[in-house]
């Protein structure tokens, strides 16, 4: 009778015992269940979510062809507006700067003619094949073989022009040469102008630069319609737009003030 109820206690417990290993290992594949559909879920979510922006467009993808253009002339030139005319000026003796333009930079924008009525000699091909601001062939959409050139135009005190032109590089003289094309009636015009130009381009460029910070591209000796002489100068912002600014000759006043948008 002892045996027996022995033997019944120590079924009961084995049993308890597998009892309680079924039911801990129920639970623990429960909780690995749970683990899984609660990573599975996380996992869609983060399908659905979408992921922040981490890099932005690029800035030279969001410019005009125009702005462009002056980006890849402008950072290859080194030799600035004020290196350029005073190289130009020293070229020819006694000589006054009428005009500078950097090469390929709005070629087809210039407005700025020549103060010969018979057109300028920069308007012939340049040595690197591109045309000079004043020519009449398509602008150059990046600077020649030999990096880009500032063209300048300097007379002597009768009129009498002579074309420059400088390596905006390195700051040498590639050419200069007498306009063989010039009149009497256009010296004459030519000293006038000069004559009533009691501000200089380096004035003028820095009352532009002054009004709106960037880099002077071009400065042309004009007359404003009949009201004088007026140094026109171009200037190219960080934003790669030009300002186009029409500075009296005389006084270094603002008389118009012209922004390209391309």
């Amino acid at each position: 009778m002892n045996s027996a109820s022995s033997r019944s206690r120590t079924l009961k417990a084995v049993g308890a015992l597998s009892l309680a290993a079924a039911t801990a290992l129920l639970m623990t594949g429960c909780g690995q269940s749970s683990d899984s559909a609660s990573s599975a879920a996380t996992s869609e979510a983060a399908k659905v979510v979408p992921q922040k922006q981490t890099t932005s467009p690029s800035a030279t993808a969001q410019l005009t062809e125009d702005q462009q253009e002056r980006k890849t002339v402008l950072d290859a030139t080194k030799v600035t507006f004020d290196d350029a005319a005073t190289t130009a000026t020293g070229e020819v003796a006694g000589s006054k700067l009428v005009e500078l333009d950097l090469e390929g930079v709005d070629d087809d924008d210039n407005q700025s003619p020549s103060p010969t009525a018979t057109g300028s000699p920069t308007g012939s091909p340049s040595p690197t094949g591109s045309p000079s601001p004043t020519g009449t062939g398509s602008p150059s959409a990046s600077p020649g073989a030999d990096g880009p050139v500032w063209v300048a135009e300097v007379a002597e005190k009768d009129g009498t022009l002579h074309t420059v032109r400088i390596n905006a590089v390195d700051g040498k003289v590639i050419e200069a040469r007498g306009d063989a094309d010039q009149d009497a009636d256009d010296k004459k015009q030519t000293a006038d102008w000069l004559a009533q130009a009691t501000q200089t381009p380096q004035q003028a460029a820095k009352v532009a630069t002054e009004k709106k910070k960037g880099t002077v591209t071009s400065v042309s000796l004009d007359d404003n319609d009949g009201k004088g002489v007026i140094w026109q100068v171009d200037v190219v912002g960080s934003d790669w737009k030009k300002t186009t600014f029409d500075v009296d000759a005389k006084n270094d006043t603002i008389v118009r003030e012209e922004t390209d948008e391309d």
